[in-house]
């Protein structure tokens, strides 16, 4: 499939700064400064680099050598622990080092020690050298240009270009593209997202992205404010859903504008609801929609609908079955005849969520509200509580409750009222934050009432 992007005028591809890049080329290499007697209880996980019991000022003697050199002793005012000494700017530092089956000073964790000093003459180089341009690096970002921001535009039409042209443009610094693969997955997630338009059908929902801290193999540039990442592992952090590449301290910097990709959201159930619906560039849950179309099209008038479960096994695979298949995941009464297997399957996916539907933050909002006595201070309260959903939750309850509306329109056949379905959906669509279990056994009660209340009056509060 051939990718376009729009013309100069509107993006131009990331000149990707080179001064971090060449500093990190510059920084000291380690030089182990070997013991060379033996010493007597040396840690199984040192090496010759371990000197035992020795001082300071013995350790910054040996250390004088060479820039980058280190060494491992015990320390003498608390024996038993043991510090990294390094030679840095003409000066020894020393450093506590600590052992958990991998070898840390700080927040990072290394397999080898040469790994932790490479990393640490990295780091302590470029902080020294570029401390002010690191301060400053996250003013006039290349993610305005070529980010969401450029994408949510209202482009003029204009002539499109070919992508191929515009990727050989970017400097030669950036890691080199692999020969295999397709085009898009070659792309980094900044080009992808500038690369890619919004179709008229999917909302614009908010969602923050969901960063982690990753370790990039090879060199990799920040696609906030393009300086390269330094250091030899964790130089950065990754959104799990889009894929985006910030530093650590840019991260704090990018909108609330993730555009999951498919490739990084990797299932259905267990995963955050927005994530899932701009994934998939749609409104709701594709689960919510296509379990709902099909109890509405065959379980209208079955008896105890919601309230009588399926077998549990068949529901477990209906889940594998949307995790695997997603959109294209087959419901219908010739795979799962009992109607049942198909609402537990959207139970579940509730029950799932990470965050409920009616998010933790909004659901003391809606416990007050539903002990409210007053039938029209409740509905108020209820209204003002609903704007405090996130756009996706909201719409996935709107289209919930009015289904349940049509459910207990069918009240003759299948027994099912609204106060039946608060009872089954209160405890599913709502979970109290951390509180004690008499607190929440309490809420119980509350739940199914602000449900109930919520498919009664679907058509005033939504």
């Amino acid at each position: 499939m051939a990718l376009n992007v729009f013309d100069n005028d509107e993006y131009r591809p990331p000149v990707w700064k080179s001064y971090l890049y060449q500093l990190q080329q510059e920084a000291p290499h380690p030089r182990r400064v070997t013991c060379t007697c033996e010493v007597e209880n040396r840690p199984k996980y040192y090496g010759r680099e371990y000197h035992g019991m020795i001082s300071r000022e013995e350790a910054d003697q040996l250390l004088s050598v060479a820039e980058g050199s280190y060494l491992i002793r015990e320390s003498q005012r608390q024996p038993g622990t043991y510090t990294l000494a390094l030679r840095f700017g003409n000066q020894t530092r020393n450093f506590r080092l600590y052992y958990d089956g991998k070898h840390f000073v700080g927040e990072k964790r290394f397999e080898s020690i040469h790994d932790l000093v490479t990393d640490g003459l990295i780091t302590l180089y470029i902080e020294t050298k570029a401390a002010e341009y690191i301060a400053k690096m996250t003013i006039n970002p290349i993610y305005e240009h070529v980010g969401y921001t450029t994408l949510n535009c209202e482009p003029a039409p204009k002539r499109h270009t070919q992508l191929s042209p515009v990727l050989r443009d970017v400097p030669d610094e950036r890691e080199p593209l692999g020969d295999e693969g397709s085009l898009e997955e070659r792309l980094t997630s900044l080009v992808r997202r500038a690369t890619l338009k919004e179709t008229d059908r999917a909302p614009k929902y908010e969602k923050v992205h969901n960063f982690k801290v990753h370790t990039f193999r090879g060199p990799h540039w920040c696609e906030y404010c393009a300086n390269f990442m330094w250091g030899l592992i964790a130089q950065g952090v990754k959104c799990a859903d889009c894929g985006l590449n910030v530093h650590k301290q840019c991260s704090k910097m990018v909108p609330n504008d993730c555009k999951p990709d498919l490739k990084h959201v990797k299932k259905v159930y267990s995963c955050d609801l927005t994530t899932l619906v701009k994934a998939h560039n749609s409104k709701r849950p594709m689960v919510v929609d296509m379990c709902i179309r099909e109890i509405e099209s065959r379980g209208l008038q079955s008896e105890g609908i919601y309230r009588i479960s399926g077998f549990s096994d068949l529901i477990e695979d209906t889940k594998l079955t949307f995790d695997r298949d997603g959109e294209k995941a087959d419901i219908s009464m010739n795979v799962y005849e009992d109607i049942n297997i198909i609402t537990g399957a959207l139970k579940l996916y509730f029950r799932d969520l990470p965050i409920p539907v009616i998010t933790y933050d909004a659901y003391p909002r809606f416990i007050e509200a539903a002990k409210l006595t007053d039938p029209d201070e409740r509905l108020e309260a209820l209204h003002e509580a609903l704007k405090l959903l996130p756009p996706a939750h909201h719409e996935t309850l709107r289209y919930l409750m009015a289904h349940l509306k049509r459910v207990t329109q069918n009240e003759k056949d299948n027994l099912m009222n609204a106060e039946n379905l608060g009872i089954v959906f209160g405890p599913t669509l709502m979970r109290a934050p951390d509180l004690d279990a008499m607190t929440a056994l309490n809420d119980i009660r509350h739940q199914r009432q602000v449900v109930e209340t919520l498919i009664k009056n679907e058509d005033i509060l939504f």
